[in-house]
């Protein structure tokens, strides 16, 4: 059962201007669909977080946060998927995998999705729904420590990020089931 609604907007054009940088994968494509090896579990997929590169950081990057976000989510919130805070301004890429917890970061530590937890949650959109995009983020954030911790709320991290971001590299690949 399809719900009738419209594509929401592309969440990141609501936020002020900042640099633009290249973001690449080994594992989604932008408007393709997402390998099965990413998807959530309750969505028949293995829930592994996907490989993520990028180069051509803006000068003066200190750290980076990752993130994942679903605007298209039956919620008027969206739905948060990923986000790790207080990645090393020297890391350059994650492997695949590096979101199944803090251990597997190469620095930094994970903030709770909207799953609950606090790691990656694959691409779960409901059954029969049209396909969701999935934002797939890293920020260039001009401190070494964002000022929030483990508790924080991706929100709460995504308020900070706006007074912080000294640019945004973004990959966008979607998945319907």
């Amino acid at each position: 059962m399809s719900l009738d609604r419209r594509i929401a907007p592309d969440p990141y054009d609501y936020l002020p201007p900042v640099a633009v940088f290249t973001l690449t994968s080994d594992d989604v494509v932008g408007g393709a669909s997402t390998p099965l090896r990413h998807v959530h579990g309750s969505a028949g997929g293995e829930n592994r977080s996907p490989q993520l590169a990028w180069d051509d950081v803006p000068a003066g990057t200190q750290s980076f946060v990752v993130t994942c976000f679903d605007p298209d989510a039956p919620t008027p919130s969206g739905f948060w998927h990923w986000c790790a805070v207080d990645v090393p301004g020297d890391v350059r890429s994650l492997a695949r995998g590096a979101g199944s917890s803090d251990a597997t970061l190469p620095g930094g530590f994970h903030v709770r999705t909207d799953f609950g937890s606090a790691d990656y949650g694959g691409c779960a959109p409901p059954q029969g729904d049209m396909p969701h995009r999935y934002f797939f983020v890293v920020h260039a954030v001009d401190v070494a420590t964002l000022g929030v911790d483990a508790s924080a709320t991706p929100a709460v991290v995504s308020f900070n990020l706006a007074f912080h971001t000294l640019g945004r590299a973004t990959i966008t690949p979607t998945y319907a089931h």
